[in-house]
């Protein structure tokens, strides 16, 4: 099995562990501050990993020269999530899951600087099919609900949020140096989270309420601090050192889908035919832009 295989492989595993951190965080919603509840998953994954760091001195050797280039993807990483959450005290989530359809294309215009790579004109109509199929996903096929799309300022201030998801994926392939442990780099990402979500915290003057996570709450919080956020930042940034940020972007067209899959699986909700006609449209934009990348 090739290196590339490998990378595709974590990739999806990444997509299925955040589609299924949508479905777990609408338990969560509403119980603490958003902005506290990442702050938390992001201690709570470091907690877990730390022992793996510190106890292995392959690990801890790479700590120190490997925290300054953790600190500024972290930081992009940190305001994606803050920019989400000023955002939606303005707009709603519909709004918000159309405009990150756009995160592939910013994430390859990106990259025409920072890597000199190109974008074909094939290629960008395929991001906007890859658009089109997973707003189909997204109003669930209600033509009416798409035309009723309009921009309001917590839309702005989303469309900033999603340029720095864009530059997260860049600068995780950008700083990362040969030598570098990626699981020292995931670690580190994770502390850098801390330190700008905590920054964040005192800005904004946000209680923490972490005492308000118990019983059941806390199971779920386990599965967003472990596998939503512990595994996906380790595999993504796995695989974008290999694949490139393009690519493994690219795999956002088809995250719609993996949720209302998963939905469907686990909840018995229907998908409707337009649904499913986006489905297959975002996964063949998907397809299509991996082997064309």
């Amino acid at each position: 099995m090739s290196e590339n295989f490998k990378a595709h492989i974590l990739v999806i595993i990444a997509t299925f562990l955040i589609a299924g951190s949508f479905i777990v965080s609408k338990k969560l919603a509403g119980i603490i501050d958003p902005i506290s509840l990442t702050l938390f998953r992001f201690v709570f994954a470091s907690i877990v990993l730390a022992p793996i760091i510190f106890i292995k001195q392959k690990y801890r050797t790479k700590v120190r020269e490997t925290f300054k280039r953790a600190l500024v993807i972290s930081l992009f990483y940190s305001l994606y999530f803050i920019g989400l959450f000023k955002a939606l005290e303005y707009t709603t989530a519909l709004n918000t899951g159309t405009l990150f359809t756009l995160v592939p294309l910013l994430t390859a215009f990106f990259a025409i600087f920072v890597f000199k790579q190109t974008i074909t004109l094939f290629q960008f109509f395929i991001y906007l099919v890859g658009i089109v199929g997973t707003c189909m996903v997204v109003f669930k096929g209600d033509l009416q609900l798409f035309l009723n799309l309009s921009l309001n300022y917590g839309d702005v201030i989303f469309l900033f949020a999603i340029v720095t998801m864009a530059l997260y994926s860049i600068s995780a392939k950008h700083f990362y140096k040969e030598g570098d442990e990626v699981l020292v780099l995931t670690f580190m990402t994770l502390i850098g989270g801390i330190i700008w979500m905590g920054l964040a915290l005192v800005f904004f003057d946000i209680p923490l309420q972490w005492e308000k996570i118990n019983g059941d709450l806390f199971l779920y919080m386990s599965y967003l601090a472990i596998a939503a956020t512990l595994f996906t930042v380790y595999l993504n940034q796995k695989a974008t050192i290999i694949l490139g940020p393009k690519k493994v972007m690219a795999y956002i067209y088809i995250n719609p889908a993996v949720v209302a899959l998963l939905m469907f699986l686990f909840y018995s909700q229907s998908i409707s035919l337009w649904i499913c006609f986006g489905i297959v449209i975002s996964s063949l934009a998907t397809i299509i832009l991996l082997y064309k990348n």
